[in-house]
């Protein structure tokens, strides 16, 4: 699929007669690539990618566009003799949602599920040799440091189940506490990953004495939670299992990469090998 892309980027920029930089959303479904949009100008991505290779590239983008010649810049030295700029060592972009500043018309907090639309007020990134190391960093930075201990809840869509088990067993042998509504919990014990019992927020009318993970969480005795809804219209309970970590500030992951980055990115904490280096340090080792 990246070659496929890469192939129709050529493709979009020499129709459009581009010279400089483009930026195209690009979407995949069904391993189909849909074009969003594309348009001939810079975006935020073009400074991260400087950072992560050390490269000028909106200086080189923009002088590209008055019509000096790559193999010129190539000679003063804005790029490299070779290719585009290679990085060094990993770099993780995360995007910075203010959830925790709005509220619905009605007093509820609002639900920190993706779509396409844009909600991020800014961008951080994180640097480091391996990925899980550099993902954590990124976390921090965004003002939601993964957990080192404590108890995370994890309730998960049924698609999602089968590819969670590797991440969730891993978050299990980082002896975590695991709480999980009927369904997760039953399949993870069907998988040898023990977890507590607890019911949905929906289910409490009337059965005096259960505890629902919004209790749990607006208790603060959630470190993370995990949910991973399916589709735009998530079931009421998963909203409001993710409205109450916003307003708590407890860390809410709605994806599976999410997840697998999330347990990498605890290991690399565990290890406590994070160091912080100046952008400029680091192109010079």
């Amino acid at each position: 699929m990246i070659d496929e892309i890469r192939q129709a980027t050529q493709k979009l920029a020499s129709g459009i007669g581009v010279l400089g930089l483009i930026n195209i959303q690009y979407a995949i479904s069904e391993s189909k690539l849909y074009v969003l949009e594309a348009n001939p100008r810079a975006s935020r991505t073009v400074p991260f990618v400087s950072k992560a290779t050390g490269r000028q590239v909106a200086k080189a983008a923009a002088l590209i566009a008055t019509g000096i010649k790559i193999s010129e810049l190539r000679k003063v030295g804005i790029l490299p003799k070779n290719g585009d700029g290679a990085a060094k060592g990993i770099s993780v972009k995360e995007a910075v949602l203010p959830f925790n500043r709005f509220r619905r018309v009605d007093g509820e907090g609002v639900d920190s599920v993706l779509g396409p639309e844009m909600k991020s007020t800014g961008e951080v990134m994180g640097i480091s040799p391996t990925f899980g190391a550099a993902f954590a960093k990124s976390q921090i930075a965004a003002f939601g440091a993964l957990p080192q201990n404590g108890a995370i809840f994890i309730s998960l869509s049924d698609k999602d189940k089968g590819e969670a088990v590797a991440s969730v067993k891993g978050l299990s042998e980082l002896d975590f506490e695991l709480y999980a509504t009927l369904g997760t919990h039953k399949f993870l014990e069907s998988h040898g990953i023990s977890t507590q019992l607890v019911a949905k927020h929906s289910e409490k009318d009337g059965n005096k004495g259960a505890v629902s993970a919004v209790d749990l969480i607006n208790q603060g005795k959630i470190a993370l939670v995990i949910n991973t809804p399916f589709g735009r219209g998530a079931a009421k309970d998963g909203r409001k299992i993710r409205t109450a970590a916003v307003a708590r500030g407890v860390s809410c992951i709605t994806t599976l990469p999410g997840l697998k980055a999330a347990v990498e990115g605890i290991r690399e904490l565990r290890r406590g090998k994070l160091t912080a280096r100046s952008i400029q340090d680091w192109h010079a080792s």
